[in-house]
């Protein structure tokens, strides 16, 4: 189960292409043949790493109240995961919104 890592190298990548593209880097097109994220999808990719996050919580939750009302189906090993992949999930998210906001201050309080 390497989907939290994947999303998050995923992000990763496609923060650095961003940053490339700010800087003058890299052109559009060369960055969509990468693969890499262009302009105006960063909200997109920002609600569907939300999405994933809120997904994961929810799947932690209905399996642990799956194994607290004794389902054999469910095992510890699988709710404990899952549990650790939502905090994780939640984690990386509010260090992306903490990111964002700094970013948002640092830009609110420049002299124009």
């Amino acid at each position: 189960m390497t989907m939290p890592v994947n999303a998050l190298s995923s992000a990763l990548q496609q923060m650095q292409s961003m940053a490339a593209q700010a800087a003058g880097g890299a052109t559009p097109a060369a960055a969509a043949e990468s693969g890499a994220a262009t302009t105006g999808s960063f909200a997109s990719a920002l609600k569907a790493s939300l999405d994933k996050i809120s997904s994961d919580q929810k799947t932690a939750v209905s399996e642990s109240q799956a194994f607290e009302l004794g389902s054999s189906n469910v095992s510890l090993n699988d709710v404990m995961v899952d549990m650790q992949k939502a905090n994780v999930g939640f984690q990386f998210g509010l260090q992306v919104r903490n990111k964002l906001v700094a970013a948002y201050n640092d830009i609110a309080q420049m002299a124009v």
